[in-house]
């Protein structure tokens, strides 16, 4: 928690003028019993209306006087603790930013958003309420002991009995809880995760008809989040029963002791009075300090998880080297192998070949066969295990992450589109894009023609993960938004497989034409998708098996033959 603190040093002065407002309003607070007392001894007792009505507006006035340190106190604490919880949502979402997918694989997407935005609050809320009752509380305790105790020394023995077991009472709390919240927090994650596999798959669980099962499934999760929460605050449910009866044996021990006094002449009526407020002032107070203890242990438990974030290593760094831009786009792979956890069970093996300028190359394979995971190490999505990739004969370890992603554009599996117009989210792939650049670019997607029909052309909303389009349509715009950056190296990841044949076709040929000057890598699952592309990478298991031109392939490789039997049918076969 204290090397969060750091986020605080930027608004430093509302730290400070916060405690200073708190430190008004007790002080306002400890001086109004003493007040009260002498109403009632001096004025009620005595008849002195004169004095009441003095005492009185006095009285008043420092309750104005500890308002305004109480709102001033509010105002500057909340400026602190919002700005707090922004400035650390922002670090935590660059250090996302900066992840690579293995580090995000690590922590899980539900379990990064709870961080970014439940943990936070936790903490947001902590700084406002410490430069509040942390301040207010212990002041509070201490004035009350030291007024009480200025007013009768022997009556403030009861202290010696109450507050003691108080303390125990609040440490053993602290003690157990710390565990328990933590617990609370990966409930969380997990309820989280579980809406959001829903809203992402809405339309597959109506599809299947399972929505009870979905249902049954949150009421599980929900269900082990409110047991572990009550499981969490159920020693405060406990305890509080106890420090009631705590505190209410103690005010009775002061009216009872506070009697004898008065009847002995020791005490006034009044001063008996200040007391049992004082009392009431350094118990709740002493209740406070247990609250924030309770609650600094749930938001410890929410440090622990943010600084796991900040203090992730990201495994793909960039380097500071002040590169000259990719300009030619020749990539070669050098004995790379892969995998993501086991190293014994790698991905891809002893993957070699190289790729010149200009170049369309076509990956086939069946599935899992490491087609993505092969492209998805160009920009550095993930680093090779061993081996390595060069680009115009630099090794990509050594290329700036800027340089090298901002020469690369990636289609990938699954297309994602942002909330916003068809025109912003083609325009996202470069900003300065002028209107007639995302119109030419739409159309070599064969995306134009379908985006007119819309009802706002390239104005037209697109809803949440582009809802209101088609498969195809959102793999053509997503394609617009990669083709419209002028990369020097183009990834399409099965980029056409909800397009229709002649559709992909008429795409495959408006790339060939503007982008001959750009190295371009197909994936797809049909070889047709392949069949034009200056070569072709047959992968199979994680390794290379074939390589060549589609006639190549067809005429030596048995693994291509019988990909191209099932596909195309035995009759073709026979007759290329």
């Amino acid at each position: 928690m204290r090397k969060l603190l750091v986020y605080l040093k930027p608004y430093w002065i509302y730290v400070i003028l916060a405690p200073l407002f708190m430190i008004i309003e007790v002080i306002c607070d400890l001086y109004q019993p003493t007040l009260l007392a002498r109403v009632v001894d001096e004025g009620v007792l005595k008849n002195n209306l004169p004095f009441i009505l003095k005492t009185g507006l006095l009285m008043i006035f420092i309750a104005l006087i500890g308002m305004i340190g109480g709102v001033g106190c509010t105002i500057f604490s909340s400026y602190a603790g919002q700005n707090f919880g922004k400035d650390l949502r922002l670090t935590l979402f660059k250090k996302v930013q900066s992840f690579s997918f293995k580090n995000i694989d690590k922590f899980h997407t539900s379990s990064l958003i709870t961080r970014i935005t439940n943990d936070v609050n936790q903490l947001q809320n902590l700084v406002m309420m410490s430069l509040r009752i942390v301040v207010r509380a212990p002041l509070l305790f201490i004035g009350g002991i030291i007024m009480a105790i200025s007013i009768n020394r022997s009556l403030s023995l009861i202290f010696l009995f109450s507050i003691p077991i108080l303390i125990l009472i609040f440490i053993i709390i602290m003690k157990k809880s710390f565990p328990l919240f933590s617990e609370v927090q990966k409930r969380i994650d997990e309820v989280n995760r579980v809406v959001r596999e829903n809203l992402v798959g809405v339309r597959l669980v109506r599809a299947f008809m399972r929505i009870d099962h979905e249902i049954e499934r949150f009421n599980s999760v929900n269900s082990l989040l409110m047991n572990a929460v009550i499981k969490a605050i159920i020693l405060i449910i406990y305890a509080m029963p106890i420090f009631m009866l705590i505190m209410n044996f103690s005010i009775l021990g002061v009216l009872w002791f506070g009697g004898l006094l008065v009847k002995s002449g020791n005490m006034k009526v009044g001063e008996v009075m200040a007391y049992i407020n004082y009392m009431f002032q350094i118990l709740f107070s002493l209740m406070m300090i247990g609250n924030i203890l309770v609650f600094i242990s749930r938001t410890s438990a929410s440090s622990v998880r943010i600084r796991e974030v900040l203090d992730e290593k990201v495994d793909i760094l960039s380097v500071e080297t002040g590169d000259k831009p990719i300009l030619k786009g020749e990539v070669v792979f050098e004995r790379v192998y892969f995998s993501y956890e086991d190293k014994n069970k790698p991905i891809l093996k002893d993957i070699n070949f190289s790729v010149g300028p200009g170049e369309i190359i076509g990956i086939l394979g069946t599935t899992g066969s490491g087609k993505s995971t092969l492209v998805n190490l160009i920009p550095r999505l993930y680093d090779v295990s061993s081996g390595r990739i060069l680009i115009d004969g630099r090794d990509i370890r050594n290329i700036d992450l800027k340089t090298l992603r901002s020469a690369i554009s990636m289609v990938p599996q699954d297309t994602i589109l942002f909330s916003g117009t068809v025109k912003e989210n083609i325009r996202w792939g470069r900003e300065d894009a002028t209107d007639e650049e995302i119109i030419n670019a739409c159309k070599i997607a064969q995306a134009h023609n379908f985006i007119i029909t819309l009802p706002n052309g390239y104005d037209t909303v697109i809803g949440q993960r582009g809802v209101n389009l088609s498969g195809g349509q959102k793999q053509r715009i997503a394609i617009a938004r990669a083709i419209i950056r002028n990369p020097v190296i183009l990834i399409l990841d099965d980029a056409t497989s909800a397009v229709d044949f002649v559709t992909e076709q008429k795409i495959l040929k408006g790339l060939k034409e503007i982008m001959k000057n750009c190295t371009t890598f197909i994936i797809a699952q049909r070889i047709g998708t392949v069949m034009s592309t200056d070569r072709i990478i047959l992968l199979e298991k994680g390794e290379i098996v074939g390589i060549g031109t589609h006639e190549e392939l067809l005429e030596k490789n048995p693994i291509y033959q019988e990909i191209y039997r099932t596909q195309l049918g035995e009759e073709v076969l026979k007759n290329a």
